[in-house]
């Protein structure tokens, strides 16, 4: 997924961002969920255990990256593995925090999507060494990607914070090592978000 993300256009990205990248988590909920409940909690450890593993792994990949683009998806799959232990977590509260966080991180992403492309519009490059000094060249949309940057973080106040949020009480109910683990995470996204 991040190389079609950074592949496509600036219009496909957040397409692929704001719609596509959601299909998943929607089937999961739709179709997994009502038939295949008993399994649902069965598998609870090992699906888990794979979208913790998964959201390290993601997070460290995308703290290596210089292309934009490459660091919103890489973030992007940080994010989508948060809903997916939400999803699987199987109470009220990791459900309504992984639909609002899907529907929160479809609106943030398709907006840093669509920053990043109109900063490669404007400068002919992605990687990030050349943007130095931004904010003095192009204050007010510095300020726009401030604020979505923060949004992507999950800083309180933002959309992402209350699905997220959702998603850790539910945790706190079903497993607290999980939790720990996951909220941990956050450290990452704010590292490379930095």
């Amino acid at each position: 997924m991040p190389e079609a993300h950074v592949e496509a256009p600036t219009v496909g990205s957040v397409i692929l961002a704001g719609l596509l990248l959601k299909l998943g988590g929607y089937g999961y909920i739709r179709i997994v969920l009502p038939l295949f409940s008993y399994a649902s909690h069965y598998y609870f450890p090992l699906v888990s255990i794979f979208c913790v593993l998964s959201i390290f792994y993601a997070s460290f990949t995308t703290v290596r990256q210089v292309d934009l683009k490459k660091i919103i998806a890489y973030s992007s799959i940080a994010h989508m593995n948060i809903v997916l232990i939400g999803i699987f977590s199987c109470n009220s509260y990791g459900l309504q925090g992984s639909i609002f966080l899907m529907i929160a991180h479809g609106i943030v992403s398709s907006a840093l999507f669509f920053i990043i492309g109109v900063l490669y519009v404007r400068h002919g490059t992605r990687l990030l060494y050349y943007y130095g000094g931004l904010a003095f060249r192009m204050p007010l949309f510095s300020l726009y990607l401030l604020f979505f940057c923060l949004a992507n973080v999950a800083t309180p106040g933002s959309c992402n914070f209350i699905g997220e949020l959702l998603i850790f009480i539910s945790l706190m109910n079903k497993n607290i090592f999980i939790l720990i683990v996951t909220v941990c995470s956050i450290i990452l996204s704010i590292i490379y978000t930095i």
